[in-house]
C-alpha cells in the first residue's frame, strides 16, 4: 500500500531538513509496488523525462470514470516523485484528474525549489500525460 497525498504532505510537515526530505521521496519510490518488466514498454515511457519513467493507465467504466494509475522509474529519486504524483493522481475521476493542480502541491512540499529544471520537465512531462489519459477517458463518452 503506498501513501496517500494527505499523508505525505503531513510526512513533509514534519520534516524540517531537505536531506529528510529527500530520503523520504527514496522511501516512497522504494515503497512503490512492483512494477513489472513487462511494462516497461516505449508505448508506456514518460517522453520528456531524462530518466526513464513508465506509466501504465487503467480506465474504470462510465462517462467520468476512475482512473488509477502505476508507474516506475529507473531513478531512485524519480520513483519518489513519480510515487507522490500516483498519490495525487490515481484513483480519482477523470474530470477531477484535470482541475488537479500539480505545481501547486510540488510547491506546497517545497519541492520545486530543490528540483533540477530536468527534473521538473520530466514531472511536467507526466503531469501532462496523466491529464491527457483523463480527457481521453472524457471524450470517449462526449
Amino acid at each position: 500500500m503506498t501513501a496517500s497525498i494527505d499523508t505525505i504532505r503531513d510526512d513533509f510537515s514534519f520534516l524540517d531538513e531537505w536531506e529528510d526530505r529527500y530520503r523520504y521521496v527514496i522511501d516512497l519510490g522504494e515503497a512503490l509496488p512492483h512494477f513489472p518488466e513487462s511494462a516497461q514498454t516505449d508505448a508506456n515511457k514518460v517522453q520528456g523525462c531524462v530518466s526513464q519513467v513508465w506509466l501504465v493507465t487503467h480506465q474504470g467504466d462510465g462517462a467520468d470514470p476512475v482512473i488509477r494509475f502505476e508507474g516506475c522509474s529507473d531513478a531512485h529519486i524519480v520513483r519518489g516523485l513519480v510515487a507522490i504524483m500516483l498519490a495525487l493522481f490515481s484513483g480519482r475521476r477523470a474530470s477531477e484528474i484535470i482541475g488537479i493542480d500539480a505545481e501547486a502541491t510540488l510547491r506546497e512540499l517545497g519541492l520545486n525549489e530543490h528540483l533540477s529544471p530536468q527534473r521538473s520537465n520530466g514531472l511536467r512531462a507526466m503531469v501532462k500525460r496523466i491529464k491527457r489519459d483523463a480527457e481521453a477517458a472524457l471524450r470517449q463518452f462526449a
